[in-house]
């Protein structure tokens, strides 16, 4: 007769019980620290016409941040979720503190919020064009003076106006200019798109929430510095993108395709950048022999895309395009400009960048189209998404609120560089475009090391 030994089961890791309740009080004191610094970022740290205060600042809030979400970390996972709730609120409250700083693209909303109200396309005219001339007032169009503050310029006739680009038609999309409609409706003033940022910005904490069941890693957006600055103070719309984003790819991974694609079309048709996120959306479906049902998903957000654009193209045909092209050229797309992807041309001449970037992005979403797991979606998003920015390098930080987002869904931390280096870019200048994305590169590749040396370390023997 044998005896057999019962196998010994792993040790628990318990957490003590002042621990329990000494990390909340940590992770509490260092947000009250973040949120602090914020609101003299907001209200103390200067603009756009004088930055110079604001490097101080953003390094510190960075600082603080990071600090934050590592004791974050420890927070027993019961009461992670209200803690990442009210500081998300905190923080994004702190953007309501002054005008907006460093971005005037906020007056473009209202304006076409306005244009929309009184029955007229914001594709047909631009503002400088007389047939407006009768919704412009006092908050829009300041009465003559100097016209010299940063957020200020000259319209063709000589006045003064907060309106970038003035001699231009809209470049937003269909479901941008819904989101201005509604912004007037509920008051058709800045502070009203503040608010209105602030509440996208908390909403799409909630959803991370609800999508990664209430891990920490929703810190990485709620608690962001730049959600406070982007988002909430300077009120860009990619907040919208971002939450419909996230909204789209936690049904994918629920196998829910059409809902999750008319989400995915709808984040197209607020800011374009979320089609970056469609191969992600796809993931691994060349690992097998494709099926007609893999289309519903892309079918969808094609379908939701087009009926958004489809009452604008009634209304004002082909204007739908709006300043886009031109704004293209403004930003350097165009072959032989040297204003973007910096990286390659650190090693190729300025001809052949932007061919190489569209090689290298199209290996990358081949990759996520074979090799990307289902499941997590938002992991080959990340991937395709924050490869792109690299690659192209663009100078308006808020662009990344789309990585900041997917990295609160993924984890992979690192990717926030990508962000941090379109903020470097934005404050110093085209001379910083290639050191800060050098610099943002070689962090990810770092974090994506030390991922992987993680991991063998746990899979080898002992």
């Amino acid at each position: 007769m044998s005896a057999t030994c019962p196998t010994p089961r792993p040790a628990t890791r318990r957490t003590s019980r002042p621990a329990t309740v000494l990390a909340p009080v940590l992770a509490g004191c260092a947000l009250a620290a973040l949120v602090a610094a914020l609101a003299l970022t907001v209200t103390r740290g200067g603009t756009l016409g004088n930055s110079r205060p604001l490097h101080g600042w953003y390094l510190a809030d960075l600082g603080l941040f990071a600090l934050a979400v590592a004791l974050l970390r420890r927070v027993p996972a019961r009461q992670v979720a209200g803690l990442v709730l009210a500081g998300s609120a905190a923080v994004a409250a702190t953007g309501l503190l002054a005008p907006p700083r460093t971005s005037d693209d906020v007056y473009r909303y209202v304006w076409d919020g306005r244009v929309q109200a009184a029955g007229i396309s914001p594709y047909r005219y631009a503002p400088d064009d007389p047939p407006l001339v009768r919704l412009r007032d006092g908050a829009l169009f300041p009465p003559d003076g100097s016209c010299t503050a940063w957020n200020e310029r000259r319209t063709a006739t000589g006045s003064c106006t907060h309106i970038n680009r003035p001699g231009v038609h809209t470049i937003y999309p269909p479901v941008a200019e819904f989101w201005f409609l509604g912004l007037h409706v509920a008051g058709g003033t800045v502070r009203t798109a503040q608010v209105g940022g602030a509440l996208l910005a908390v909403a799409t904490t909630g959803a991370l929430l609800l999508i990664r069941r209430q891990d920490w890693r929703a810190g990485l957006w709620g608690w962001f510095p730049g959600i406070a600055i982007w988002s909430v103070n300077d009120a860009h719309v990619d907040t919208l993108g971002a939450l419909l984003l996230v909204v789209a790819l936690g049904l994918a991974a629920r196998r829910r395709a059409v809902a999750g694609g008319v989400a995915l079309g709808a984040a197209i048709a607020a800011k374009l950048l979320p089609g970056l996120a469609l191969p992600g959306a796809m993931s691994g479906v060349l690992a097998r022999r494709p099926r007609p049902r893999d289309l519903v998903l892309p079918c969808s957000a094609l379908a939701a895309f087009l009926l958004a654009y489809l009452p604008y193209v009634l209304a004002s045909g082909t204007g739908v395009i709006g300043y886009l092209p031109g704004y293209l050229r403004e930003e350097g797309y165009e072959d032989g400009e040297i204003a973007r992807f910096g990286l390659l041309r650190l090693v190729l001449p300025a001809d052949w960048a932007p061919y190489a970037a569209a090689l290298v992005l199209a290996v990358v979403v081949l990759y996520v189209l074979r090799r990307g797991d289902a499941a997590r979606p938002w992991s080959g998003a990340l991937l395709v998404t924050g490869t792109a920015l690299l690659l192209v390098a663009p100078a308006y930080p808020w662009y990344g609120l789309l990585v900041v987002a997917l990295v609160a869904l993924d984890g992979r931390w690192e990717w926030l560089a990508v962000p941090a280096a379109g903020q470097v870019l934005y404050l110093l200048g085209g001379e910083a475009q290639q050191p800060a994305y050098t610099a943002a590169l070689a962090v990810v590749l770092a974090g994506a090391v030390v991922r992987r040396l993680r991991v063998a370390a746990v899979a080898a023997p002992g």
